[in-house]
């Protein structure tokens, strides 16, 4: 009822809550760690642990808000491959998720498959976000 008042940050945070949601449930299950992660990512822009498992309760209710420019895009898709790799196993499904959400987040089709390696390996590897999106700034301007 009250979501016409919300700013759109706030629009594009709980659309980005919900997403990882979704990536978190595609193998069946939510994973603990998964779910610690995406309360740290709800956390780090100000919303309490209560809100994030309420907002993935009803996910359904959640329209789709895309970033508006390309640290934005890079932030989420960079936060979606986290996700991924939070449980340890990469599932076929997940990475077609991450790489289907990459050209909805706007990345070039030709691109997005050698972008979610990138950060992946980026991730594994111990580099920091700012690194890693340094790396990979060619990507950004396809």
């Amino acid at each position: 009822m009250f979501s016409f008042f919300e700013s759109e940050e706030t629009k594009k945070l709980k659309s980005h809550i919900t997403t990882l949601g979704a990536l978190a449930k595609i193998d069946g299950h939510v994973d603990p760690n998964e779910m610690n992660f995406i309360i740290s990512i709800g956390k780090r822009h100000g919303m309490k642990p209560s809100e994030v498992r309420n907002l993935l309760s009803n996910t359904g209710k959640t329209e789709l808000k895309l970033p508006s420019n390309d640290s934005e895009r890079f932030d989420q898709i960079y936060d979606l491959v986290e996700m991924m790799l939070a449980d340890g196993i990469v599932d076929d499904n997940e990475m077609n998720f991450c790489i289907n959400m990459a050209v909805r987040l706007g990345f070039n089709k030709t691109i997005v498959g050698l972008l979610v390696r990138k950060i992946s390996i980026g991730v594994k590897d111990g580099h920091t976000r700012e690194y890693i999106k340094q790396e990979a700034q060619t990507y950004l301007n396809s």
